[in-house]
């Protein structure tokens, strides 16, 4: 649909136009495409679309069209005309980027509030001009309950990454916003996948919305090449460091599952002569804003990052990233390995896999109806003497099974929703390493101790046999004699 649609067959004011000219833009991404003149005419919106499709733009611009087309009837410090709600604080901060990006000609007024930081700043700001607010439903909470912010004048809401707020838990303090808006407004609904809980919510917020749909669910954009690199665990930071090293890559997000093993692989690399940094929900924003900040201006190669974390980090012509562990949920593949291959630029997509993560690799390419090429790293030799590494955190039983039961759990079942830009809390994995360490019987057979590193060998060898295609690595002795 958009092969002969430009920006300037679009219809918005000069000044906008302006502003993408001078962002280097002229022709519209698909869902920008469709999405600009539903939204131009007034409707509610139902959207399809992830995150490096353009979907920011597809509603910042018609917004800022249409605000500055019909002037606020009756304007007031802190009472904003369009709501911004989002599941993250890094979204948040980078939408309203986007605005101010787009807006830079107009006489509107922006501003994003978040959780983590001081709440004063915020506080200042809501005493001046707010046109447009970007906000985490925490942090908008708050201020409502200290009677900073009236959101009786709010004209168009959006739920940007909806899918993604629900899976955090926020709901509850959704609905609670809902309620604090005027009955007249335009709804915008944006999310990655059209699951029954977002069918539910649209239901009840969306009235004869326009649909778009710019992508099937769940699938994976042709422009990423995928590939799987079958590595034993203990292996695979000796791989990830040799891949980053002999191919020369200057800008890789890695995936792991925990924010320990996040902060694990980034001191690894460091010592490896990499410079990383990690950013998880445990880590303080401003220590994410400098490590994300630092990465997009390619001074720091690598980023380690958990899922909650790199949700909706919109970096331009990312090249590659690697999972480093398959995620339990195989949805959550589709999200991450969409961090590349965006707007027209190719990417990779490379994962590192156990053959304990077997099962998690079967499920995912059912989800996207492809199998995902195993790929031999020739010129890697793993290292002869391995330093003797914790015991491993078990892996959840029958892959997606844990993934989903936290997600239930968390929506809703507590008073207090979970922080934003932090999901589920996991186990400790210093708490489920403590019982192996001990050494002690459990009740459960178990073998003896002193024989552990022989037996973990002859298992894994035994686990390789069984590989769907042939293990990358042979196993080798455990101890080379010198002559």
């Amino acid at each position: 649909m958009s092969n002969n649609i430009t920006f300037a067959s679009l219809n918005l004011a000069q000044p906008l136009m302006r502003a993408i000219a001078d962002a280097g833009y002229t022709t519209p991404t698909p869902v920008q495409a469709q999405a600009i003149p539903l939204v131009l005419a007034g409707g509610d919106l139902l959207a399809g679309a992830q995150t490096g499709t353009g979907k920011t733009a597809g509603f910042t611009l018609p917004i800022l069209h249409r605000l500055t087309e019909k002037p606020a009837a009756n304007p007031r410090p802190g009472r904003p005309r369009c709501l911004i709600l989002t599941p993250t604080r890094e979204l948040a901060a980078q939408v309203e980027e986007s605005v101010q990006t787009y807006g830079k000609y107009l006489p509107l007024k922006s501003m994003v509030m978040f959780g983590g930081v001081n709440i004063n700043p915020q506080m200042k700001s809501l005493r001046g001009q707010v046109d447009i607010l970007v906000a985490t439903p925490g942090r908008l909470l708050d201020h409502v309950g200290q009677k900073t912010l009236d959101l009786s004048g709010v004209e168009i809401l959006v739920l940007d990454e909806a899918d993604r707020m629900l899976d955090m838990g926020f709901i509850r303090d959704i609905k609670k916003i809902l309620a604090l808006l005027p009955k007249q407004r335009q709804n915008l609904l944006f999310s990655a996948t059209f699951s029954d809980e977002i069918k539910t919510l649209s239901d009840g917020l969306l009235n004869n919305p326009g649909l778009v749909e710019v992508a099937r669910r769940n699938t994976t954009s042709e422009l990423v090449e995928q590939s799987v690199h079958l590595v034993p665990q203990r292996l695979k930071s000796h791989l990830l460091s040799h891949l980053i090293k002999h191919h020369n890559w200057k800008q890789v997000l890695v995936f792991t599952r925990t924010k320990h093993g996040a902060n694990r692989l980034a001191e690894k690399l460091n010592g490896d002569g990499i410079p990383a940094a990690a950013i998880h929900g445990n880590k303080s924003q401003s220590a994410r804003t400098k490590a994300l900040s630092q990465f997009k201006d390619g001074s720091l190669p690598v980023l380690v990052a958990t899922d909650i974390a790199a949700r909706g980090l919109d970096i331009d012509m990312l090249p590659h990233v690697v999972n480093f562990e398959l995620p339990n949920v195989p949805e959550d593949y589709v999200h991450r390995i969409g961090r590349t291959g965006r707007a027209g630029s190719s990417g990779a997509a490379i994962s590192l896999v156990d053959s304990e993560e077997f099962d998690h690799l079967k499920n995912i390419e059912r989800l996207i109806k492809h199998q995902i090429p195993k790929v031999a790293i020739d010129s890697f030799v793993p290292p002869a003497h391995l330093p003797a590494e914790a015991p491993r955190p078990p892996r959840p039983p029958h892959g997606q099974k844990r993934g989903s039961a936290p997600r239930a759990a968390g929506s809703g079942s507590r008073n207090q929703p979970p922080r934003e830009g932090q999901g589920q809390k996991p186990r400790s994995p210093q708490q489920r390493e403590l019982q192996p360490r001990n050494g002690q019987p459990t009740g459960k057979p178990r073998p003896p101790q002193k024989k552990a590193p022989d037996l973990q060998h002859l298992s894994e060898a035994a686990r390789h046999q069984a590989m769907p295609q042939p293990a990358l690595f042979s196993p080798r002795p455990a101890v080379r004699r010198g002559k």
